[in-house]
């Protein structure tokens, strides 16, 4: 199994920090890729977090709050995956 952390992608040239206002998954859940792991909010835009590969909500690292700004590339959740060979 590999495991794959997955951050806050970068959202543009101006957009430095976001929110996570809600997480759609919980540790333990199956994900598929390309599902919507959590809302984030940018510049007054809602974007979707997308899991990169299917596997297990392994840990979410970072709490879903409206008032706490995260930088690009924070990491916020891990998720376990088969290694595809």
């Amino acid at each position: 199994m590999q495991r794959i952390t997955v951050k806050i992608p970068k959202m543009g040239l101006t957009t430095e920090e976001v929110t996570l206002d809600e997480w759609l998954v919980s540790t333990g859940d199956h994900v598929n890729e390309g599902d919507v792991l959590a809302n984030l909010q940018a510049d007054k835009a809602t974007i979707e977090l997308e899991a990169p590969s299917s596997g297990r909500v392994i840990q979410i690292l970072v709490p879903a709050d409206e008032d706490e700004a995260l930088a690009i590339g924070s990491p916020v959740i891990v998720i376990e995956c088969a290694i595809k060979g």
